[in-house]
Parts: C-alpha cells; structure tokens; sequence
C-alpha cells in the first residue's frame, strides 16, 4: 500500500479531492530563440515575462493553491523558522499541550518525509547534545528524506513491509520506542470513504506493530481522516492504551477532515 509524509510547503492533497496538486506544473515549454530573447530584457522585465506567461497556463485548482499558500500564516512560519513543513506546527502544538517528548525519549517518526515532525523530535528528544540525556529519533518513509542532524532515516521503506519491521526493531536502543508518531497517508484515490479507509488500515497496521516496539506506558500519536471506521481505530487504541483522546491542532486547515489520535499509557509489557 502506497503512503507517504505529510502535507508540506511544496504541495498539498486532500482526500476527495482526486488531485495532487503541487507547488506548480513544471515550467511551461520554450520556444526556440525565446531564452535568447528574454535573456536581452531587464531582470525585472523577464520576472514579470516569466510570470505572467506561468500564470496563464495555470488552472483554477493551482490558482487556488498558490493563494491559500500565500495567506497561510503556517507557512510563512514554517519558512521564517526553518522547518521543512508547516505541520511541524501541529506537532509543537500537541507536544506543548501534552508533553509527549522529552529529552531521552526514543521516538519512531511514520510518514516522516520531508522530516519537519522529525525536526521536532530532535529539537524535543535531545537528540544531539550528549551533555543532557540525549533522546533518539528514527524516521520511515516510502519517499526519499533528506538527512537532518540527530535523526535516522528509513528512506523509500515500507512500514507495512515485515522486513522493515525488522529493520526498524533492529535500529532500535533496546529494539523498544517510547512513542510512535504517524503522519502518513495514502496516495489519494479521489475517492473520500476509500481513502479514510486506506488510512484507518494504515493506522491499524501500526496499533499492531507498537505491541512488538513500544514500551510500557508509551505514546501514539496518529493523523487520521474523518469517516465512519474511525471509531474502530478508536476502540482499537482504546483496548492497549489507558489514555485516548481526539485532537484537531490549530495549524490542521479548517476544511481539512484530518484529526489526530493520541493515546498515552500503553497496557502493554
């Protein structure tokens, strides 16, 4: 099963939507002689040329991306602070409500591409200063993930594979983690109730999977979309965790149907 990391700065898909909608088509084809001739303008002259000629090519939906992207405050943010992705807000958000990271901590980052949670776990886990106790972060992704200092990445890997289980255990202080994080999705089929249920099978995989990794007492924290098997993921986490609640961050976009699970307190041993 296809999936992938959040939703970031260079791109967007919504389940129903049917379309991935990034951050534009790729450039629009050139004449022969065109480059030549723009090259004699003004700097200025061949930006508004270039963009004048791009936006004319563009449809509605791309219309209608490029301006929500340029009024979201997240991700003005997320370029001011350095992160890969506006939803690293959403993780900050919960972390700071709940204190689900602390420095120490060993974290398992699902669908981490392009590692803006991961970013946050480092920052929270202490990953890199050895003079405090110093925490550990694996991310897992099927897309590629640049490196970041502090973190291990599982690039183009499957989780719902048995061998990258393994691999994942084996990465593992202890072959044990003190929280699961999951902002995967599945590749989108356009298709509302197929795609909420591709991810509440996602999100069930990985309930299964923190019975062999996670440690007593430990944390899940997983996105999931809004339909009506996500009281099954609910009762599900509800049987091996003490503590289960539904989270809506404020950086998760109002016409979005994703929410958040976290469920502390594991039952397990």
């Amino acid at each position: 099963m296809a999936w992938h990391g959040a939703r970031c700065v260079t791109g967007s898909r919504e389940p129903g939507a049917g379309v991935w909608v990034g951050p534009g088509p790729g450039l629009p084809s050139v004449r022969p002689g065109s480059c030549q001739r723009l090259a004699s303008l003004p700097l200025q002259r061949r930006c508004l040329h270039s963009t004048v000629r791009l936006l004319k090519k563009k449809t509605a939906t791309e219309h209608w991306w490029l301006e929500r992207q340029w009024k979201d405050p997240f991700v003005k943010a997320a370029r001011q602070q350095h992160y890969r992705c506006r939803s690293a807000f959403k993780l900050l958000e919960i972390d700071d409500k709940f204190r689900i990271l602390r420095p120490g901590l060993s974290v398992l980052d699902c669908g981490a591409a392009p590692g803006a949670w991961s970013q946050v776990a480092v920052e929270r886990v202490n990953a890199l200063d050895p003079a405090a106790p110093t925490g550990f972060l694996l991310g897992v992704d099927l897309l590629r993930i640049s490196p970041l200092e502090g973190a291990v990445f599982l690039s183009q890997a499957d989780i719902t594979d048995p061998s990258t289980q393994r691999t994942i255990q084996s990465l593992l202080p202890a072959e044990k983690v003190d929280v699961i994080l999951s902002d995967m999705a599945p590749n989108a089929t356009g298709i509302k109730e197929l795609d909420h249920q591709k991810l509440i099978s996602l999100c069930l995989g990985l309930v299964n999977l923190s019975q062999s990794i996670l440690k007593p007492k430990g944390t899940v924290l997983c996105k999931f979309w809004d339909g009506h098997e996500s009281r099954v993921l609910q009762n599900k986490l509800k049987e091996q965790f003490q503590d289960v609640r539904t989270i809506k961050p404020q950086a998760s976009r109002k016409d979005s149907s994703e929410s958040y699970y976290l469920a502390r307190l594991y039952k397990g041993k």
